[in-house]
């Protein structure tokens, strides 16, 4: 099989979710042709399977923004024509899923069919998606993919309210490897060299956008640390940076929290964790609080969102809502001051993170294609 993958190359779980897809099917001996602007940052090894084909589009004084859309549906007509194409596979709706329609139907005029299929991450439905100026756009895009995933129930449910879908979506959660993560977990050392041994660390991986509320994690250790010794170890970039590094001085927590910057590929600092927070506004899947889970890391978290699919509330960490930091100080404690019950959500969180494991999820791709070539 011969498919093209269309993602974005930065940091984030659909950029990250569709590499690794990629790469799993290209172990599974399909031709897999990444189409993006930039390299994806999880695309750092060779697979004479994998083919990397760059957007390239050239500034010109007209244009204050660079038409991309444009760009890409030029790329991907020619990679579909030299490369044989048999099915594009487009991982967040804006602009990939209109561009890959736009380039289906220049290639229909050339006699040629190529079916995509779209896969919805989250913020390309609940806050993108719903600017007025893209709903016509994206409902047309969706309503004529031959295919619609969405990576959670609950994804799938405000996609429907939100856009006049007519076409089936498929939920398709996101996926892991577990046991190279639990390979990980064995084998790294403590991210941080100056932890003495009683003391717990606790952490956050996220693109620091305000949606995150990293706020309100400092505000959870600020409370933590003063019942046990223990540090916040924050993984990521991004806009909320400035303002949280602001908090951390206000609330004299600098020598025990650690802004690590943007690290590609986190796992290995994940691993030292004994507690995971994730007090998402909202969260279409949680792929961060999988792979702790996976690593026997109990969550904290907020139950909006797709999370509550991936974090199960009183057996694999606890739920709170939205911006509730006295429940989720509560949950901490009651988590880092009970060893016995501590093992026990590790066992549980192993035992449902093994569920989302890229064996028991690529056969579903392998079948959504299988289904949409057989339409043709």
């Amino acid at each position: 099989m011969n498919i093209g993958i269309v993602c974005y190359p930065t940091f984030g779980g659909s950029g990250a979710v569709a590499t690794e897809l990629g790469i799993a099917l290209a172990k599974h001996g399909c031709k897999v042709h990444f189409i993006s602007y930039n390299l994806p940052f999880k695309l750092n090894q060779f697979n004479e399977n994998i083919v990397y084909h760059e957007v390239e589009w050239y500034e010109y004084p007209l244009f204050e923004y660079q038409p991309y859309e444009s760009a890409l549906t030029s790329k991907i007509v020619d990679v579909a024509l030299y490369e044989n194409l048999d099915l594009l596979h487009v991982h967040y709706a804006i602009p990939h899923a209109s561009a890959a329609y736009m380039a289906k139907q220049i290639l229909k005029s050339k006699k040629i069919s190529l079916p995509y299929i779209t896969t919805l991450h989250g913020t390309d439905i609940t806050l993108v998606g719903k600017d007025p100026s893209f709903e016509p756009i994206i409902r047309f895009s969706l309503n004529n993919s031959d295919a619609i995933t969405s990576v959670s129930k609950a994804l799938k449910k405000e996609t429907l309210q939100t856009f006049k879908i007519d076409n089936n979506i498929e939920v398709i959660y996101n996926f892991i490897d577990f046991y190279k993560i639990q390979r990980i977990r064995q084998s790294a050392n403590c991210c941080l060299s100056n932890k003495s041994k009683n003391e717990k660390i606790l952490m956050h991986i996220s693109n620091f956008r305000k949606v995150k509320r990293i706020d309100d994690i400092v505000k959870v250790f600020a409370a933590v640390r003063k019942k046990i010794p223990s540090k916040l170890v924050l993984v990521g970039d991004g806009p909320e940076k400035p303002s949280i590094e602001r908090l951390v001085r206000e609330e004299h927590l600098s020598k025990d929290v650690v802004f690590t910057g943007r690290i590609a590929d986190p796992l290995e600092i994940l691993a030292s964790a004994d507690l995971y927070l994730l007090p998402s506004e909202t969260e279409s899947f949680g792929l961060s609080a999988l792979e702790a889970m996976a690593m026997g890391i109990p969550v904290i978290s907020s139950n909006s969102g797709g999370i509550t699919e991936v974090n199960i509330h009183g057996k694999t960490g606890f739920t709170c809502n939205v911006g509730d930091v006295n429940s989720m100080i509560k949950y901490s404690l009651e988590l880092l001051t009970n060893p016995k019950k501590y093992q026990q959500f590790q066992h549980n969180a192993i035992d449902q993170a093994k569920k989302f494991d890229i064996k028991n999820i690529l056969p579903k791709y392998m079948n959504l294609y299988k289904k949409v070539l057989g339409k043709r």
